[in-house]
């Protein structure tokens, strides 16, 4: 997510419990060790961080290194971590969980509203992963990486609920998966495709329309940032690569950044 606040890009590196912040102005990576891991990061209207971390949403104060917990996602007999998010337009977070070992349909999309009530938006999930809305907030992008989907909702924005599931863009299994997402200000939908090493984008009738190309195939997400938000951010992995294959891709993991000649939109705060 980008941080207008301060001009920075912050991602998480979820399994060594980190969560990054990157100022393009002077290079200067930082971040803060949290010890467990973290799935989500996204600001927080009061100052600092909204987080997930573990089973857990909380928010990690300006400056602090341990997160305060909110709310904890209720217990299914399945170990879960919350895995993405991001916030509504009223400043809800939304943010869904995935089973420890990817255990099929083990979790759930939540929403956290700015109250700290916590609401339950879809079942049987595998691996929650990237979600946005369309411009004119009339439509919520979803994926739940193990469909191979990233799937359109029609949602409404006083409410805050979702409705009409169908798909918008199947992957192939044989491409890869689709992993974060983000959708710029022509209501285009960018999706990372882990495995594809790709970050592919999608007019709103599900056409794809252009990709980017990375010297690295688990691509994890991506995020417009920049002043004027024609920066695309993209992050990605090293999970489960052999010796061989990080040799035939020494980035693997790193953080990447392209300027595809289209704007983002900036990203709504925790709480408003």
């Amino acid at each position: 997510m980008w941080d207008a606040r301060n001009g920075t890009l912050v991602w998480v590196d979820i399994d060594r419990g980190r969560v990054h912040r990157f100022d393009p102005r002077t290079g200067a990576p930082t971040a803060i060790e949290l010890g467990r891991p973290v799935g989500v990061a996204v600001p927080r209207a009061a100052g600092g961080l909204a987080i997930g971390v573990d089973s857990a949403f909380a928010v990690l104060d300006e400056g602090a290194h341990e997160p305060r917990v909110i709310v904890e996602v209720p217990s299914t007999g399945v170990a879960v971590r919350l895995n993405d998010g991001r916030c509504d337009s009223a400043g809800r977070f939304w943010a869904g969980t995935m089973g420890l070992n990817g255990e099929p349909d083990a979790g759930t999309l939540y929403r956290l509203d700015p109250d700290h009530r916590l609401h339950t938006m879809l079942e049987g999930v595998t691996v929650s992963n990237g979600l946005d809305w369309s411009p004119d907030e009339r439509s919520m992008y979803y994926t739940d990486s193990a469909t191979g989907r990233v799937d359109r909702f029609d949602f409404d924005a006083a409410g805050g609920t979702i409705a009409n599931r169908r798909p918008f863009v199947v992957i192939p299994a044989d491409e890869g998966e689709p992993d974060g997402l983000t959708v710029d200000a022509e209501g285009y939908v960018w999706v990372a495709v882990w495995g594809a090493g790709a970050v592919r984008r999608y007019a709103p009738d599900g056409t794809l329309n252009a990709e980017i190309r990375l010297p690295v195939r688990l691509v994890t997400s991506c995020a417009f940032g920049g002043d004027d938000l024609t920066d695309l951010y993209m992050t990605s992995a090293r999970y489960d690569l052999s010796e061989e294959q990080l040799a035939q891709q020494p980035k693997a993991g790193g953080l990447f950044r392209a300027r595809p000649g289209v704007a983002g939109r900036p990203p709504h705060h925790f709480g408003g």
